[in-house]
């Protein structure tokens, strides 16, 4: 196989980064915000304390419905979401893509922010995201190592699994920014042994699609014995060469290939 590295593996379906979606408020939206939204933006806790003591609305909503914590939490202004959280600001609230402050700071590697905030009784469970992730999910596929230590000490669901069929292990080990296809020689191959649906492996080469590393598609019949004793049956797919290069491998636990 001339070096090129291939990794036996069972993956759930895996598509496009569920980090991506975050909005933080534009240059634009910031020069536009008034009253309790351009105090969190400037992270100006003078003018947040007048507005906080004038009665006005803690969970007022942006054109992306987010609150001033949301916007503080962007600009990671600690002492304003502290402010807002004392207030009575809800810590757990959602903005237009599904996203808290817990998720924001992980997103953001922000490790002051999101110790903060789960001091603030910020919840590392919320389901959040588009794709009814985690934060935990959103840091492991960053690869942001402290942030997932603090929300694996708070609590985070390990195995939550999101609208994708991505855990936050898949996301580090598979696809994340420190994962195999990151690491992984060009030219190797990831061997997809999981019995999922057709849809399902081929959203995972869609997502490895222009990465260089090439997918087998090869559900097995046979269990840990057959493995053992080199008689499973695999149903394997791919394109004709990287099925021709690494037929060898698949020979090696298999009795019988399809």
């Amino acid at each position: 196989m001339d070096g090129k590295a291939l990794i036996i593996g069972s993956v759930m379906a895996i598509i496009a980064s569920s980090a991506s979606a975050q909005t933080p408020p534009s240059l634009a939206e910031e020069a536009a915000y008034q009253g309790l939204h351009a105090a969190a933006a400037k992270g100006d806790v003078a003018m947040a304390r007048r507005l906080i003591a004038a009665g006005v609305k803690l969970e007022s909503r942006d054109g992306n419905r987010r609150t001033p914590l949301h916007v503080a939490a962007f600009k990671s202004h600690e002492p304003i979401v502290r402010m807002l959280s004392k207030a009575g600001a809800d810590m757990n609230a959602l903005d237009g893509d599904a996203y808290d402050v817990v998720t924001i700071a992980a997103v953001a590697n922000d490790t002051d922010m999101l110790r903060l905030a789960l001091s603030l009784q910020g919840s590392p469970k919320n389901i959040t995201s588009p794709y009814d992730g985690t934060a935990l999910i959103a840091a492991a596929h960053l690869g942001h190592v402290d942030v997932v230590l603090q929300l694996i000490g708070a609590g985070a669901p390990l195995d939550h699994v999101n609208n994708l069929g991505w855990t936050a292990l898949i996301e580090a080990v598979i696809l994340g920014d420190e994962g195999l296809i990151a690491a992984m020689p060009k030219g190797g191959v990831v061997l997809l042994t999981a019995t999922i649906k057709p849809s399902e492996a081929r959203e995972i080469g869609a997502a490895m699609e222009g990465s260089g590393i090439h997918l087998i598609d090869s559900p097995v019949s046979g269990g840990f014995p057959g493995a053992q004793g080199g008689t499973l049956t695999m149903m394997a797919a791919g394109v004709d060469a990287v099925l021709d290069e690494y037929a060898s491998v698949m020979e090696a636990v298999s009795g019988t290939i399809h």
